[in-house]
């Protein structure tokens, strides 16, 4: 297998396309949300999502304000904080991005200083990109011995959610079985069946987002 198949996916490529609509209304900042999330207090202020048409259609668009924040805080993020934070995804209904980090005092206070009045949700993650592309590189690195394993590897990619390395193969029993063998049962692996090839893009957008 060629290794330009293989993605890093340090922020899922995925475009979730729904109808448009009105944002939600204010929300409470700091103290909303399950366990383990938290928002800025940009968030207490009515947020009307925008739109742009290209070709006849009328699409979501991710306001400056917002893609600028989101910028500031990927690449903060990754130069200093590696080890907490995990990605981001854009939330264009909802006109709010949505943070995952391994919980750290310090990035927070980050989070909270980069926001200025834009809102963030700010949710727990298992692993920050520093320990997922060390897991993420050694797994690469054997792909020649997969291979002549009879595993077949079709993709690699960090979950911007931090959830874990995503492996991509169409035989996931055998793959996660030979894999954890390997590298142990608590590698941060997970196991999909492979889809088709795709270019991966640089964040994850959400347009359907729900109101949580």
């Amino acid at each position: 297998m060629h290794r330009e198949r293989l993605g890093r996916l340090l922020l899922a490529g995925v475009v979730l396309m729904a109808g448009c609509g009105e944002a939600d209304g204010a929300e409470q900042a700091e103290t909303s949300g399950p366990a383990g999330e938290w928002r800025t207090a940009g968030c207490e202020f009515s947020r009307v999502p925008q739109h742009a048409t290209m070709g006849g259609t009328r699409m979501l668009v991710t306001p400056a304000p917002l893609g600028a924040a989101i910028g500031r805080i990927d690449q903060g993020g990754r130069q200093r904080f590696p080890e907490s934070y995990a990605g981001v995804e854009v939330d264009q209904l909802h006109v709010r991005a949505i943070v995952y980090r391994v919980p750290s005092e310090a990035f927070d206070a980050f989070l909270r200083e980069t926001a200025r009045d834009v809102c963030l949700v700010v949710r727990d993650a298992a692993h920050g990109v520093e320990e997922l592309a060390t897991w993420h590189d050694r797994i690469v690195a054997d792909l020649p011995h997969w291979a002549g394993a009879g595993v077949r590897i079709v993709t690699v990619g960090s979950r911007h959610d931090g959830a874990g390395v995503e492996i991509g193969t169409r035989d996931i029993d055998r793959a996660r079985r030979e894999l954890s063998g390997r590298y142990g049962p608590e590698a941060p692996l997970v196991f999909v069946e492979e889809g088709p090839v795709t270019p991966l893009t640089s964040m994850r957008t959400i347009e359907s987002g729900s109101g949580d």
